[in-house]
């Protein structure tokens, strides 16, 4: 009863406006390979749903719980409770927080997935991440784990992109954790009547390599002027050549 929860990098990640309090988007979402957290179901007797290994984050605040209690909010939730009654969820963590690659959302995901098959829920995969979304932004990508896929309105719209040339992904992180919150709030407060919808029309038919060919780190995702603005040292420790994804701090090269 395990599952891979992969990182993600952003390729190119553009706002397109704010509605209902919340940012749009059109970005290219890439799962990576090589970096992945591990979700396992443990049997132990529980007093209450347990969650082990995701360091001093409550259980309350933690993604995975959130994401089971969407769950129990769909489905009869007697079965949800007695099945943690008798299993622990145990997360084995490789991608570091604060880092631009959807560990937390990769996660919870992950745990949807898990469960829904480990119980037989029946939970189709679009309904999954409609449940997802009201999780987080970026669950519904991994609910659907494409390998490469468009990404629009608050996330919610989730397109596989089966055009992409091979590449490898090389990651760096700094030791800088960017709150997503705080750059989000950064964009729009400074940012937002920038927006140039006509700068990047067409880049979601175009691959990865393509468009960051034709871009530098800072026109390929808008989150990155945010972040420089609300994390500074960020520029100290840039490297030429490299490209910020999400909301950071880590950089990404193809090769």
């Amino acid at each position: 009863m395990t599952i891979n929860a992969h990182a993600k990098i952003n390729t190119f990640l553009k706002i397109t406006g704010h509605e209902n309090g919340y940012h749009t988007l059109c970005s290219r979402f890439v799962k990576v390979p090589h970096l992945y957290d591990t979700i396992s179901f443990v049997p132990e007797k529980c007093d209450r749903f347990t969650i082990e290994g995701c360091g001093e984050v409550p259980v309350e605040e933690n993604t995975i719980y959130k994401a089971y209690q969407a769950i129990r909010h769909h489905m009869n939730e007697c079965i949800l409770t007695d099945f943690f009654k008798y299993h622990k969820v145990v997360v084995k963590k490789r991608i570091p927080s604060g880092a631009g690659l959807g560990g937390g959302s990769s996660d919870a995901a992950a745990f949807m997935r898990l469960f829904n098959e480990i119980c037989k829920l029946g939970i189709v995969t679009p309904i999954l991440a409609q449940i997802g979304s009201t999780v987080g932004a970026d669950i519904p990508f991994f609910v659907y784990d494409y390998d490469a896929a468009n990404v629009f309105g608050f996330g919610e719209i989730v397109e596989p992109f089966t055009d992409e040339e091979p590449f490898e992904i090389e990651l760096y992180t700094p030791d800088i954790h960017c709150n997503t919150a705080v750059v989000y709030k950064t964009f729009k407060t400074q940012l937002l009547d920038k927006i140039d919808l006509s700068s990047f029309e067409g880049w979601e038919r175009m691959s990865s390599k393509a468009v960051l060919a034709k871009t530098s780190s800072v026109e390929a995702n808008d989150l990155y002027k945010a972040s420089l603005i609300a994390y500074p040292k960020l520029a100290e420790v840039a490297r030429e050549g490299w490209y910020f994804s999400g909301s950071g701090s880590s950089f990404f090269k193809l090769t």
